[in-house]
């Protein structure tokens, strides 16, 4: 089941779409409140009103691709057909999937495919484009199903971080007086693709974490948020190369993002990573929690009411400012 599984399931040619609506709120009501293993049995469920249906003429990112068959023995092919950030929370299964399998391929966004292969139990990773790859498998599985595939709850989701790996980069620190204590380096992103503005926070009501004392603030955040940023305090350590992206977050002491993939990165390579999030955040981070179970190394800060983030701002300053004060 993926992250738009209501929508999947409406264009998943079940001939009673009326169930298969059931079957998706069912679905997210259980990922949200944690139980895991209800939610894999509503895709069991979907899996058998699948059963012999073809999904070629969706869009790569509403296709289904496990059959339910078990991956023991086989050559597995892994295919990423959703975000970066998708691919880089879920690819965690890698390990698991070659602890059972005879090889592990997998097809990745070709931003992301030469790093992947630091993920311990991938033994090829292929770039992904529109064709279908000229490699040798017995069975196939898209990232996001993993989970399914393994039956994870919240006690069992893989947890061992980093899982992806790099050499952390030398980050312009910032100047700081004769006899100061290093100051805090905190990276920070506020903007999100087109996709999804609703995620986004505007970067004015983060300005303020500039001045904090004892903080260096690195901006992140490329395209058209940088605009918002104009005049404020921080260093650019931002990348549009991912790997590059990727070694200077692994860097930091802490990293301050919305809900896309700078988080997931961060999360991945076991930074302290702070996460904002509307009000009606997507499934995987849950309902009501504070944490996460996927990233050991994440808080999460919450919206009370949709659309509100002046009280979420105001709220992750003053932790920042304590932290700050903690390490001075």
């Amino acid at each position: 089941m993926d992250a738009e599984i209501p929508a999947a399931l409406e264009l998943s040619a079940t001939p009673d779409l009326e169930h298969a609506r059931q079957l998706g709120e069912a679905w997210m009501r259980s990922m949200r409140s944690g139980d895991f293993a209800r939610a894999w049995e509503v895709s069991d469920e979907v899996l058998r009103s699948r059963r012999g249906t073809s999904c070629f003429h969706l869009p790569r990112h509403f296709q289904w691709v496990w059959d339910g068959s078990p991956l023991v023995g086989k050559r597995v092919l892994i295919r990423c057909y959703h975000g970066l950030g998708d691919t880089i929370q879920f690819i965690r299964y890698a390990p698991l999937v070659r602890e059972i399998a005879a090889h592990v391929t997998v097809l990745a966004q070709p931003e992301l495919a030469p790093w992947l292969r630091t993920v311990r139990g991938i033994d090829a990773v292929l770039p992904l484009d529109e064709g279908e790859p000229e490699v040798e498998f017995e069975a196939d599985v898209e990232v996001m199903e993993l989970p399914h595939v393994f039956r994870s709850t919240v006690e069992t989701v893989p947890t061992e971080i980093p899982y992806l790996h790099v050499q952390p980069a030398e980050l312009l620190r910032g100047r700081r007086s004769p006899g100061q204590p290093p100051r805090l380096q905190v990276g920070l992103t506020w903007k999100c693709g087109d996709f999804a503005l609703e995620r986004s926070i505007p970067g004015a009501l983060l300005s303020p974490l500039a001045d904090i004392p004892g903080v260096a603030l690195h901006i992140f955040q490329r395209g058209s948020g940088l605009r918002e940023w104009s005049g404020a305090p921080g260093v650019d350590s931002g990348s549009d190369h991912i790997p590059e992206a990727a070694r200077r977050i692994a860097a930091l002491d802490l990293m301050i993002s919305i809900d896309s993939m700078p988080a997931h990165l961060a999360g991945a390579l076991g930074v302290p990573t702070w996460v904002l999030l509307r009000a009606e955040a997507d499934w995987r981070w849950m309902d009501g929690r504070a944490d996460s179970p996927w990233y050991p190394t994440m808080r999460l800060f919450r919206q009370a009411r949709e659309g509100d983030w002046k009280p979420v701002a105001e709220r992750v300053a003053a932790e920042l400012q304590r932290l700050a004060l903690a390490r001075g």
